[in-house]
């Protein structure tokens, strides 16, 4: 042990001072008292030097175990081990030391040997006790510092995930406001579709959990439905626009915008999260077939038509319904939702005409507040 470290020695004995001063002051530091007055000023002011303290238990000054309770206040037995020397042996003190956190208890007349055998052996197991929990400290520093690191990576990469995402949507909705201005729709097109299937999902979600819709998903279904025609960029102007009735030629080109904006949205896969990719490619490919399945261009029937993309065709069909285009005049609200009940625009689930049935009033509510925003937006452009 090096020099630097101290043993206390305590005892009114100076005989028995000196026997254990001879033990120990090789490798220890001795400090010597015979009253606890001292012993208490010695232990406060050398508290990070002291190795072992070695006290009679009948020293001269406070009661023995009272002078062991200040020692315990001082914090002593919590970092030095406290060694009791006591004259016979009685189990009832014994106890008590032990009670009061004294690591060992040596009666007189002690053998020389066996005393430094336990002090370095106490000794010993405290430092080891201090270098693991020192060890202990160190790792857990680490690990919090490795924590914090992660943590601070982790929010760098949230907010990278945000921008890329929040950009990613942005690029959407341009590129379809980009269709629906080719097309010559407003751009509250999009505004209601979204809303539609959002309303309609909302409602799905709490009268059929068999669809197993949740507030992540409904969000989802709402914002990939809006990307439906994408693949109308690739129809050309003569048969996008055409006042009239398609040839059957021009409606198979026409048709064809579901397969091509498939391929537009596969060419798009690396900028989108997996799951807002799946959706979006379901609706794009599947918006137009129909639950008797007279839809193209799969020609799925039934529940075989993911609910996203039943979801979409009937806010699409709605919306066209109430919307003037180059080859109809619009339709009011009652009427168009008359129609669509009555079957007179395709068949659909019971399910989703339920939907629709208690969504009513809320998809009116919508369609009005988009077409006041667009009418006044047009006045104030003229």
């Amino acid at each position: 042990m090096a020099a630097s470290w101290a043993i206390l020695i305590a005892d009114d004995s100076k005989v028995n001072r000196d026997l254990l001063k001879g033990i120990f002051e090789k490798d220890y530091e001795i400090l010597e008292t015979d009253n606890s007055q001292d012993a208490l000023q010695l232990m406060a002011s050398h508290l990070d030097k002291l190795a072992s303290v070695l006290i009679d238990i009948n020293l001269s000054g406070l009661d023995g175990f009272e002078i062991l309770d200040q020692m315990k206040k001082l914090g002593i037995m919590d970092q030095t081990p406290v060694i009791v020397i006591m004259v016979g042996s009685s189990i009832d003190i014994e106890r008590k030391c032990y009670e009061r956190g004294v690591l060992d208890v040596i009666p007189k007349p002690f053998d020389s040997n066996i005393v430094k055998y336990k002090v370095n052996r106490a000794v010993n197991l405290i430092r080891r006790n201090k270098e693991l929990q020192d060890k202990n400290n160190a790792q857990a520093a680490l690990m919090n510092k490795q924590n914090d690191l992660m943590n601070k990576q982790n929010e760098e990469i949230k907010v990278k995930e945000n921008y890329f995402k929040t950009n990613n949507i942005r690029i959407i909705d341009t590129i379809c406001g980009v269709i629906e201005f080719r097309n010559l729709e407003s751009r509250f097109h999009l505004v209601r579709i979204r809303g539609f299937v959002e309303i309609l999902a909302r409602y799905c979600m709490s009268m059929y959990p068999e669809y197993k819709l949740d507030e992540t998903k409904v969000s989802m279904i709402a914002r990939a439905s809006a990307m439906h025609d994408i693949g109308k960029i690739a129809v050309p102007d003569n048969i996008l626009l055409k006042p009239g009735r398609l040839t059957q030629d021009e409606f198979e080109v026409m048709k064809s915008h579901t397969t091509r904006g498939c391929e537009i949205i596969r060419m798009m896969s690396d900028v989108q999260e997996k799951d807002f990719y799946i959706i979006c490619y379901d609706i794009v490919r599947h918006h137009h077939e129909r639950y008797d399945g007279t839809g193209y261009p799969d020609g799925l029937k039934g529940e075989e038509i993911s609910i996203a993309s039943q979801l979409t065709a009937l806010a699409d069909v709605y919306d066209a319904l109430l919307s003037q285009r180059v080859y109809k005049a619009a339709i009011a609200p009652d009427k168009a939702f008359s129609m669509i009940m009555n079957g007179e625009c395709g068949v659909y689930s019971a399910k989703l005409l339920n939907c629709f049935r208690a969504a009513q009033k809320e998809l009116n509510t919508l369609f009005y507040e988009t077409r006041n925003r667009e009418v006044k937006e047009n006045a104030e452009e003229d």
